[in-house]
């Protein structure tokens, strides 16, 4: 055998026994992973494979309910269906785009364009929130590359009726307005995870386990009532057309409590469809509006007044001759009222009498007693936007500025402060707190602005407003004695006032014997012949608070004379 020869029979030896060991050291290793070391050798092709099969999905938290202070619900969360797509698979079979589109109930050739736009990114939208059959529908057609997202989308049962109050959310199910953006975080709870089994297309096989358990977002019971709120919204909707004005806002405090029992606002939103929708609309305008509240503060100039020792409800005003100059202007009331007493000087709104009473007193007297009611300062609602107004604080003040000051130019309000102003009124001297939300027990602070015996005279005083001679006649309810001022400010213009628009308050308390409600009612510049508070406001003060006193079961003072509010059309309760 030749030296060739037995060259070429060792290298194919070596070549033989270099294979045949290759093989061994496989099947070694085979050996190894699935037998010799059997649960850590499953457990590295279990992740290898995992990473392409099992994914973490978020499970969606359940929004909490909004309610009413009875438990009524004002914004509820459903169950819906988002319906995604992965553009680089689902570019692929553009056959379908047809079929795809008409189950989504949107353009093809938009769909087509939309899809070849995105196609190398992973995610898009293809719809949101659909509803659980029409998501089924779509579904059905088991189109590659689309898929399925569980969701909620909030809806509210009261629609515009509870509109301002409550809010809404986005499409994300995250507070934008009202309380839905106030308790945001209270109400949207945790969402949880868990892990699914997807084939290659990434369509879902099982679901195989929970991760974390979502927690659902906690229950927000709000003070409003429903019920009073549908009160004062019909009442407002109904003046605001009649008159023809551009605006106005009804606040329902409870005068115990300081509870928020209503809020309505006009014009108003459907927050169930907001495609076309006014952002002036938006506004809560009874909490975050400011407005010149005119005679509807008197009563706090009275504080001031009687507080400091010279006056008391029955001392006399010489109004002669029903008109009075001071620094360059001349303030007017409607008639000479000639000599009268404090309480006639609120009876009648005058003018001149407030005048006189301011001008005998320092500004900042006045000024303290507004302050102290909780006028310039923040009601604590924790509202979006919630308004503070402007009350001033001159080093020096004019003539002009002290008597325009106390009949309630100068400053500004909001329509929830002038209310919880007048808990002074209610309850003897103490401001109570407002809230938003309801209160499981009475409010814990409550501040002391004035004596019983000066806040009980001046409720008496207010009540002679509602009275036969008085500016405030229309607010009279039959059966109930009610206290309240009216107020008509000119709005203001560049450079000072307008002569033809106007801002029509009145501000009241039901009963008087024993308060129970505290209603402020304001309209924006009405146009139909009549703008005084007395005229315009307060016959809604009247409707709503009969109504809300009926409601609420409240006994009438005087049973001879009590009437009992028509059912509610459209109402349920």
């Amino acid at each position: 055998m030749s030296t060739e020869h037995q060259a070429h029979r060792w290298r194919f030896h070596v070549v033989w026994v270099g294979l045949l060991g290759l093989a061994v050291l496989l099947i070694m290793r085979l050996m190894s992973l699935q037998v010799l070391e059997s649960d850590r050798g499953q457990d590295f092709l279990r992740q290898q494979g995992d990473r392409r099969a099992i994914r973490t999905e978020k499970i969606v938290a359940h929004r909490g309910m909004i309610a009413d202070r009875n438990g009524e619900p004002l914004a509820i969360s459903t169950p819906v269906v988002s319906v995604w797509a992965n553009p680089t698979i689902l570019s692929q079979h553009l056959e379908r785009n047809g079929e795809l589109a008409k189950q989504l109930g949107i353009n093809a050739g938009k769909l087509r364009s939309k899809i070849q736009r995105v196609a190398k990114r992973k995610f898009i939208y293809l719809k949101r929130r659909l509803t659980p059959p029409a998501a089924d529908k779509v579904r059905a057609l088991k189109i590659p590359g689309v898929y399925f997202q569980q969701e909620y989308k909030r809806y509210y049962p009261a629609a515009e009726v509870a509109a301002h109050i409550v809010g809404f959310t986005n499409i994300d199910d995250r507070g934008q307005e009202g309380l839905e953006l106030t308790y945001d975080r209270y109400l949207k709870g945790i969402p949880g995870k868990k892990r699914i089994l997807k084939d290659l297309h990434g369509n879902l096989i099982r679901e195989l386990d929970q991760i974390e358990q979502a927690k659902s977002g906690k229950d927000l019971y709000l003070s409003i009532d429903l019920r009073i709120q549908y009160i004062a919204y019909k009442a407002l909707k109904k003046a605001i057309k009649l008159h023809h004005a551009s605006s106005g806002s009804v606040v329902v405090l409870d005068s115990r409590s300081g509870e928020v029992l209503a809020a309505a606002n006009q014009p108003s939103f459907n927050p169930n469809n907001r495609r076309h929708l006014d952002p002036a609309a938006l506004r809560n305008r009874v909490i975050t509006d400011v407005f010149e509240p005119g005679s509807t503060v008197k009563p706090l100039t009275m504080i001031a007044a009687l507080e400091s020792g010279e006056y008391t409800p029955q001392t006399m005003i010489d109004t002669n001759p029903g008109s009075i100059k001071v620094d360059r202007k001349v303030l007017l009331d409607p008639v000479n009222y000639g000599n009268i007493s404090l309480t006639k000087v609120i009876k009648k709104s005058s003018q001149v009498g407030t005048t006189k009473v301011a001008l005998s007193l320092e500004p900042e007297v006045v000024r303290n007693a507004f302050y102290r009611a909780g006028l310039g300062q923040a009601t604590g609602t924790g509202f979006p936007g919630e308004g503070v107004g402007v009350l001033p604080n001159r080093r020096r003040w004019s003539d002009i500025e002290r008597a325009t000051f106390a009949f309630g130019y100068g400053l500004s309000v909001t329509p929830l402060q002038l209310a919880q102003s007048y808990t002074v009124f209610a309850n003897h001297g103490y401001k109570k707190p407002v809230s938003l939300v309801r209160r499981e027990a009475p409010p814990e602070f409550t501040e002391q602005v004035t004596s019983a015996k000066i806040a009980d005279e001046i409720l008496a005083m207010m009540a002679t407003v509602t009275e036969r001679g008085g500016t405030g006649t229309r607010a009279a309810i039959k059966g109930y004695n009610v206290a309240g001022k009216s107020g008509t400010a000119h709005k203001a213009d560049r450079g000072g006032y307008s002569e033809n628009e106007y801002t029509a308050i009145f501000a009241g308390i039901a009963p008087v014997d024993d308060p129970r409600l505290i209603i402020v009612v304001v309209v924006n510049d009405p146009k139909a012949g009549q703008h005084y508070g007395g005229q315009v406001s307060a016959p809604v003060f009247a409707e709503v608070a009969a109504a809300t006193l009926a409601a609420m079961g409240a006994p009438p003072d005087r049973l001879q004379d009590f009437e009992a509010p028509a059912k509610i059309a459209g109402s349920k309760h």
